[in-house]
């Protein structure tokens, strides 16, 4: 039993009576919206209008109260539809969500990132996520068609996307100055999996509904056989009264695809043997009376090409009345076992999709957490991109120039009748880029592949990536740089580099830095199983990269400066 003190009592009982009138005004609202909004303010006078930084890093709004534990102290700096959504702390031995944020503690991270690759499958999903959380703390979303020049201001906040599945948010100092650096993060957030074919309506065979899919990058590898897969992704939906064209998100909240395997008595060996065109196609369900007759949509419609039971599903997901709307669409195949903790003392998470959501996520969130100073003078931006696993190649890739004319167009809005090569110049001179993707942790039962005292350990701290042969941007000088920003952040640092007999992979730091010229150095949250379906992380790696990365984002220009 807890000990209750009169001052607890005394803080729980405002509390208590805060979230009454939370409640109240939310009740009032749907009647009489004045009338509640007026009685919140004068019970709570000091009370935020929007959404308060550390509920969002916190992800609380929409959960379960239950889940959002808070204290007295933290309630107060709530909005009114904010302190609905949390409980109260009742015990000592409860811990406040909204402090451990405010403390940047990585055990406050392992909830919201769990929940995070739970419900965000597919890159669309990922982009659009990060686009709600920009815009609740304050960000504007940039249109690449129109000028920026009048646009964008010191102090101020934006985001640009490409694609729906490539995204750059970045901040400007208040005390920017023409010249000055950024302070820059990118990352990637697609991942192996498997994609829908343009036609992926197949023969049944043997009573089964199968589906055409097609590897993307390593998808379909001996990891995803006797999966429990569901299917998501974006649609493109014409509307027949207006004629406009738009895009649609769409997931099953079940799984509805399995890729099975050939028992051993057969005598076929499965695992790395199978051929990826005819051993492993998926089965969706089986063979109906009416499937062979069974035709969705006009001659020559996109609907035509599809299994018509996966496009009447699709469509009743979207409230899609019209099966010739559907112009096209591109779905995945993704694990739907939920993101979750792990071990003995749930010491680890275990997540679809981990590379690299992973770093693309604490980056992000660092970007959110990290402070809006007065005397900041420099841009913090965070950039994310798609295709990393199959070259960057294409223009949401970042290969593309999707940065660096991000970057141009900054410096270009902010400084319009100086902007030149030279200015240019100076800007990436002053700048930094910490290119984040995951690598390799130590495995035990593989030992012997790694590096002697380049095994690096979940739960630790981000790790340092090197390759002498430039699969990765690190060298001396930044590798100091990165030694820095750790030690302002209060984090440490692990290093990893493949053994000479190993392939080493590659990420978006070396194509970045060259097509800039700007100072950069490769850091990542190590994981297990890399490329496989399903991947192993420490419980406290996502906090720990948001603790570091926003070290980095908060202390650049210190550091910049430091140098002769």
């Amino acid at each position: 039993m807890t000990r209750r003190s009169p001052g607890m009592l005394s803080s729980q009982a405002s509390l208590l009576s805060l979230r009454q009138y939370a409640s109240a005004a939310a009740s009032a609202s749907l009647t009489q919206p004045s009338t509640a909004t007026t009685t919140i303010r004068a019970a709570v006078p000091d009370k935020p209008s929007g959404p308060s930084r550390n509920f969002i890093l916190a992800d609380m709004d929409g959960r379960n109260p239950r889940d959002n534990n808070i204290c007295a102290a933290c309630v107060s700096k709530l909005a009114p539809s904010e302190v609905a959504q949390t409980c109260w702390l009742v015990t000592e031995d409860e811990r406040c969500r909204l402090c451990g944020i405010a403390e940047c503690k990585p055990e406050a991270f392992i909830k919201p990132f769990t929940d995070f690759m739970e419900e965000n499958p597919t890159i669309f999903h990922t982009v659009e996520y990060f686009k709600k959380k920009l815009e609740h703390v304050g960000f504007t979303e940039l249109p690449s068609r129109d000028s920026w020049t009048h646009t964008l201001q010191p102090g101020g906040k934006y985001y640009v996307t490409r694609n729906g599945s490539s995204l750059i948010a970045f901040t400007i100092g208040k005390a920017y100055k023409p010249g000055n650096g950024v302070g820059m993060i990118a990352g990637h957030i697609d991942a192996l999996t498997a994609k829908l074919k343009p036609v992926s309506k197949k023969p049944n065979k043997a009573g089964y509904v199968q589906l055409g899919v097609a590897p993307y990058a390593g998808g379909l590898n001996a990891t995803w056989w006797d999966r429990d897969l569901s299917i998501g992704g974006r649609v493109v939906v014409r509307d027949g009264e207006t004629g406009k064209t738009s895009t649609r998100l769409v997931k099953l909240g079940w799984p509805i695809a399995k890729i099975p395997t050939l028992a051993p008595h057969f005598g076929v060996g499965m695992m790395g043997s199978n051929n990826k065109e005819t051993q492993a196609v998926p089965i969706v369900g089986l063979e109906g009376a009416d499937d062979a007759e069974q035709t969705l949509g006009d001659d020559g419609s996109f609907a035509r090409t599809q299994p018509p039971r996966l496009v009447k599903l699709i469509a009743k997901e979207l409230g899609i009345t019209s099966y010739n709307s559907i112009v096209n669409w591109e779905l995945e195949l993704f694990d739907s076992q939920p993101a979750q903790t792990l071990g003995l003392d749930k010491e680890f998470i275990t997540a679809g999709r981990i590379d690299d959501k992973l770093c693309s996520w604490s980056a992000l969130m660092a970007l959110l957490a990290s402070p809006d100073r007065e005397d900041d003078g420099y841009i913090k931006l965070v950039a994310l991109f798609d295709n990393e696993e199959i070259g960057s190649l294409l223009r949401q890739g970042a290969r593309g120039n999707f940065l660096p004319i991000t970057i141009e167009r900054i410096v270009e809005a902010l400084n319009p009748s100086a902007f030149g090569p030279g200015l240019l110049g100076q800007t990436y001179a002053r700048s930094f880029l910490t290119s984040a993707d995951v690598t390799h942790a130590g495995n035990p039962n593989f030992l012997a592949n790694y590096l002697d005292e380049h095994v690096p350990q979940l739960n630790v701290g981000v790790v340092i990536s090197a390759d002498s042969n430039g699969h990765m941007t690190t060298d001396a000088v930044s590798t100091a740089i990165m030694h820095r920003a750790a030690e302002l952040s209060g984090s440490r640092t692990q290093v990893f580099q493949i053994r000479n007999d190993s392939r080493s992979g590659g990420t978006v730091g070396p194509m970045l830095s060259s097509a800039m010229g700007v100072r950069a150095a490769d850091v990542g949250i190590p994981q297990l199983s890399m490329h496989s379906v399903r991947a192993t992380t420490g419980a406290l790696d996502p906090g720990l990269g948001v603790k570091f990365f926003k070290g980095f984002l908060d202390h650049w220009e210190k550091i910049d400066g430091e140098w002769a």
